[in-house]
């Protein structure tokens, strides 16, 4: 009750409770908006960082030594580069082509010729990572792969295309030359998963090589 005897209604209690509640709203906005910035600044920051490793761990590859894991608990390690000279790409190719490995770089898929080895290598990567430079290869262009015993294998592209990996296949290797890289399909789309894969296929700049025909892919 007020000193003149009235009473004081309920609106007051409320208007001091607005602004507290507006200030608190407004500060969980800010503090949330902070903490996405500098969670997005730490997974770039750790892509550096990874990639950074990855080529160290590459140049002790080449000065030697075998399986050199990129940091302690990595479960794969550089096995080759792949350089497109044309697009400026270079990239450390990673031992199998599994889920945590593509998420650092581009894979050699396991029971496929060696890179930059005789026969039909093919390397798998992230349609919206490493591999989405794919959509701009064109017939001629030329990919390099340098392995382990830094030696040098080029490639040019014959052409690309679009397969269904529940229906596909690995032809059977020829011994010539060869390599297919692999990603998702479509590129754009907002759901990962579906069953298209978008296919470079480049043959060995040394000898003849699959056009394409009889290079197939299995998922």
């Amino acid at each position: 009750m007020r000193p003149d005897g009235s009473r004081q209604g309920p609106a007051g209690p409320r208007r001091r409770f607005l602004p507290i509640a507006a200030a608190a709203l407004g500060l969980a906005l800010v503090l949330g908006g902070l903490w996405q910035v500098g969670w997005a600044g730490w997974i770039h920051a750790k892509a550096a960082l990874a990639q950074v490793l990855l080529e160290r761990a590459w140049e002790r590859t080449l000065a030697g030594e075998r399986g050199v894991r990129p940091w302690p608990w990595a479960d794969t390690y550089p096995v080759a580069r792949l350089e497109v000279p044309a697009l400026g790409r270079r990239q450390i190719v990673l031992a199998g082509a599994s889920g945590r490995t593509l998420a650092f770089g581009p894979a050699h898929l396991d029971g496929t010729a060696p890179p930059a080895g005789r026969g039909h290598t093919v390397l798998s990567g992230h349609r919206d990572t490493h591999f989405s430079f794919l959509r701009d290869l064109q017939p001629g262009m030329v990919l390099n792969i340098q392995n382990s015993a830094n030696g040098w294998q080029g490639y040019e592209v014959t052409g690309t295309g679009v397969i269904d990996a529940r229906r596909a296949r690995l032809a059977a290797d020829s011994g010539r030359p060869a390599l297919t890289l692999v990603t998702c399909y479509p590129f754009d789309t907002l759901v990962p998963g579906g069953p298209l894969r978008f296919l470079v296929h480049a043959r060995g700049l040394d000898g003849p090589g699959p056009q394409g025909a009889d290079v197939v892919l299995i998922d």
